[in-house]
């Protein structure tokens, strides 16, 4: 692994593990194997190098995502959209730890990460959404309920440890977590689209 990718993965391991505000530079040192002024004078702060630690860890998250066929319906691409981004979640759970403590915190991290990575992210739904909405396959449903509809199931991709005591097994092979990660996502588009004995199709 070359030097830089190394150096950005421990970054990202310390961040998932102390958060931001924890994670101090003296610790980072420590934990990247540098001396103690090796942030800064590489990435000039604390804060940047947060920032390239997440662009590293989004951006080739994202480019793992498929490539939806712009042919398949509305609700097809929803779905494909979505079991992407779980599937792509099973392999990169640091993220996930790091995304759901600074959800919950209102710093210029945040504003970073929404403008950089999930404003763009939720807008690859917006058009399948506003045409299953214009059929009337799909209540109007705000942003923030979509957002909060779709991402937060994530969880159930990256948090191993509840996931097993929920009864997932110790040693989950690549193919059952696609599997979840397919019944998942087939869970919330269903339940996006309010598919079901009473659905209005």
């Amino acid at each position: 692994m070359p030097e830089e990718a190394s150096i950005l993965l421990r970054g990202l391991e310390a961040f998932a593990e102390l958060g931001y505000d924890h994670a101090s530079a003296r610790e980072l040192a420590r934990r990247l194997g540098v001396s103690h002024n090796f942030i800064n004078d590489r990435y000039g702060s604390k804060a940047a190098f947060w920032r390239a630690v997440m662009d590293s860890a989004l951006g080739a998250q994202l480019a793992r995502l498929p490539q939806v066929d712009p042919a398949v319906d509305d609700a097809e691409r929803l779905r494909q959209i979505i079991t992407g981004f779980y599937r792509t979640a099973v392999d990169t759970p640091l993220i996930g730890r790091v995304v759901v403590d600074e959800f919950s915190r209102d710093t210029e991290r945040l504003d970073y990460l929404y403008e950089r990575y999930i404003a763009p992210t939720l807008q690859t739904l917006v058009p399948s959404i506003e045409r299953l909405v214009a059929s009337g396959r799909m209540a109007p449903i705000p942003m923030d309920v979509l957002f909060f509809a779709v991402i937060p199931p994530v969880s159930g991709m990256v948090d191993g440890p509840l996931a097993r005591r929920l009864g997932r097994p110790e040693a989950a092979s690549p193919e059952q977590l696609t599997a979840t990660a397919e019944s998942l996502a087939t869970l919330v588009v269903n339940g996006l689209l309010a598919t079901g004995s009473d659905s209005r199709s």
